[in-house]
């Protein structure tokens, strides 16, 4: 895939006039606006990039990402006037349900690929506009803003004295926002009724499941690059809220959890935002998954929090969820060598690791991966088949246990963790391969 510095693209120029030859208004009036902020070239260029690089699959035409590039060169002029003037139409998001580690299914819209792009230009001037009026403490899909900054606050509060946790869960959120009031809180900030028209549209869609097309009367386009800071901008009224009422909080998108000094303030603290969220942000709680309870006993980003001292924790359910990729990736009915397994594994357990590389308590990441090399000695020990005798022979096993080893009636499993698999492939025989360490530093 070719750099898009090097791409030459249809695009509005800087002196004001499209690369087609197609006159454009001109800077003074157009390009202060919003819209024409989106319709930039170099705001259009960073969204180009950035579409590319997230690659994802079709939406509903067909379009795969690699063709967006063509399909602009072809079509832009028409596409970027349909902006201007307020006729542009998104198509409808294709939804796809993807499995979830406990059986249930999550629901994702996958936009066109042109509507990623416009999606993801018009997400780069929303950022630009709103940053500086979200919250200190919203750290979700910002610019020099992470989970591991959220965690950090989150450890610190609860180290000075706050150890009591208001976990609110906003069911469905993504599919329950209210366009009314997500329109007002633009309207109050922005007069460009380009834009205003373009977001607008882009709310209502709609939803393609099956070849139907289905309405959209509520929720933000999740699955798009438009959904995160618009996500931003409904729960940045709850952020100043809070902050208003003096509460200490973190909040990761949709995510956010309040902490207290006890468990009746906590109860007081879950009614009042039940009220406020249903009232003010016409959103609903989840009353099975919101909890008052102690911070080492809620989940929040994935981690959790040991109980003497409060370091930060890798949460069982994350440790689940890591292990279900990694059953997936090691079954043996793959047939797939032990490189190409690891190869695979190590893609996958750097990128958990890049994520949860901020826990402190190692003891949970020792346990995984111990049970890790465990089922790739299976793996290795049922390729083997019967040549397992003269397989360990060759790596050293004495014949006394190579042959009671190869004979023993137990399965690949129970053998995994006998003494002549372990001396046939210790842990520096995965390390070599490339198969990562959780726990190493």
């Amino acid at each position: 895939m070719a750099p898009v510095k090097q791409l030459s693209l249809p695009l509005e120029s800087a002196e004001g006039e499209s690369e087609m030859g197609n006159p454009v208004e001109p800077k003074s009036t157009f390009c202060s606006s919003l819209i024409g902020r989106v319709v930039d070239r170099n705001n259009l260029l960073r969204a180009l990039k950035q579409v590319r690089r997230n690659k994802g699959a079709p939406g509903i035409d067909g379009m795969n990402v690699d063709d967006l590039l063509d399909h602009l060169k072809q079509h832009w002029p028409q596409i970027r006037q349909q902006l201007i003037d307020g006729h542009y139409k998104p198509k409808p998001v294709r939804r796809v349900e993807i499995p979830k580690p406990d059986g249930r299914k999550r629901k994702l819209g996958i936009p066109t690929v042109l509507d990623r792009f416009i999606q993801q230009a018009i997400a780069q001037v929303l950022q630009e506009e709103w940053d500086a009026d979200f919250h200190d403490q919203s750290y979700g899909f910002r610019p020099n803003r992470n989970a591991h900054q959220a965690m950090r606050y989150a450890q610190n509060t609860v180290r000075q004295g706050y150890s009591w946790t208001v976990d609110c869960d906003l069911e469905a959120f993504f599919d329950g926002v209210n366009h009314d009031l997500l329109m007002e809180q633009l309207k109050a900030k922005h007069q460009d009724r380009q834009l205003l028209r373009l977001i607008n549209r882009y709310l209502k869609a709609g939803i393609q499941i099956n070849g139907v097309t289905q309405t959209s009367t509520e929720g933000v386009p999740q699955g798009g690059p438009l959904s995160p800071v618009l996500s931003n901008i409904v729960l940045n009224q709850l952020d100043w809220e809070l902050e208003r009422r003096e509460h200490r909080f973190a909040r990761y998108a949709d995510d956010f959890v309040v902490f207290v000094k006890s468990r009746e303030a906590g109860e007081r603290v879950m009614k009042s935002l039940q009220r406020y969220i249903g009232d003010s942000l016409r959103l609903k709680v989840n009353t099975q998954k919101s909890a008052v309870d102690r911070p080492w006993k809620r989940t929040f980003l994935g981690f959790t929090f040991s109980q003497r001292d409060q370091r930060i924790k890798v949460a069982d359910k994350s440790l689940l969820k890591l292990k279900a990729t990694v059953k997936l990736l090691s079954r043996r009915t793959r047939g797939h060598s032990l490189k190409h397994i690891i190869a695979e594994l190590r893609k996958s357990l750097l990128g958990w690791k890049a994520y949860f590389d901020i826990a402190e308590v190692l003891s949970p990441l020792r346990d995984v991966d111990k049970w890790i090399r465990r089922r790739l000695r299976s793996y290795i020990w049922k390729q083997w088949g019967r040549k397992g005798y003269r397989m360990l022979r060759r790596l050293g096993v004495d014949r006394w246990l190579a042959w009671n080893t190869a004979k023993s009636a137990h399965g690949p499993w129970r053998l995994s963790a006998s003494p002549a698999l372990y001396r046939a492939l210790p842990n520096r025989y995965f390390k070599n391969l490339g198969l990562p360490e959780l726990t190493a530093r």
